[in-house]
């Protein structure tokens, strides 16, 4: 595994891991603050810039009890400056006392700034009638 992969596929995780621990400092940490980071959550429309995308993981974080999120990644891409990666969101998740499990395809696109991957663009689709 390149130096470079490693370097996405661990920005790929602190994501994820600032996602289930609902960690908005964290979450900041690995997304782009700039005006073209682009978020899809799955039935939402589309967030343009740090700000939206932001304040939709605030409001995500205020009403998520409880999520574990295990990953499934099918394929990891290098073009230069520029890394994506898609794979299946293993989602489970705690709402109203009822235990939820859900599966989302995404893609994670992220851009090396200075010496460190960012995201700046995530997508999330729900895969229909698998569970």
């Amino acid at each position: 595994m390149t130096e470079q992969r490693s370097e996405i596929l661990a920005a790929n995780e602190a994501f994820y891991r600032a996602f289930e621990k609902k960690d908005i400092d964290a979450m900041s940490e690995v997304w782009s603050q700039g005006t073209g980071s682009l978020c899809v959550h799955p039935g939402w429309n589309i967030l343009r810039g740090w700000k939206q995308v932001n304040n939709s993981w605030v409001k995500i974080f205020q009403n998520t009890p409880y999520i574990e999120i295990n990953t499934d990644i099918i394929s990891t891409e290098i073009r230069g400056n520029i890394a994506y990666v898609v794979l299946v969101e293993n989602v489970m998740q705690v709402i109203k006392g009822s235990r939820m499990e859900a599966q989302s395809l995404a893609t994670n696109v992220f851009e090396l700034l200075g010496d460190k991957w960012y995201l700046i663009h995530h997508h999330a689709s729900p895969v229909m009638g698998n569970r």
